[in-house]
């Protein structure tokens, strides 16, 4: 499995990002993905997740109360690709993002298949 994460950058405070992973090596449709970051000096973080296309009624989201109402998570099956819409971003969202497969709903990754992050860096 491959999952490689890309979209980050230097925005300023206020601004906007989209983050995207592209996913290979399994059956996308068949899980659930998240998003997850990591400080500098901090622990990594669960940030969104978005449910499979299987024995779920739509796309089921959940959301770490810090980012709701700003960051919305979505996924294109056709392309194997999870993403992350970043707006109203703030200094404290500063960090390497992550996509991953969710291996229990909502917030429990799958540790083996992390991909390599994306930086989003937001100045004040």
């Amino acid at each position: 499995v491959q999952l490689q994460a890309s979209g980050g950058g230097l925005v300023q405070a206020g601004g906007s990002l989209r983050l995207s992973c592209a996913a290979s090596g399994l059956t996308f449709s068949s899980y659930s993905m998240g998003w997850f970051r990591q400080a500098a000096a901090k622990e990594r973080e669960f940030v969104a997740s978005i449910s499979s296309g299987i024995g779920w009624s739509g796309d089921t989201t959940y959301y770490v109360d810090s980012v709701k109402g700003r960051f919305t998570i979505s996924r294109d099956n056709a392309k194997n690709t999870v993403y992350l819409h970043m707006n109203s971003l703030k200094p404290e969202d500063t960090a390497v993002y992550y996509c991953a497969v969710i291996r229990v709903w909502p917030r429990t990754a799958n540790y083996d298949y992390w991909g390599q992050g994306t930086q989003v860096t937001v100045s004040s």
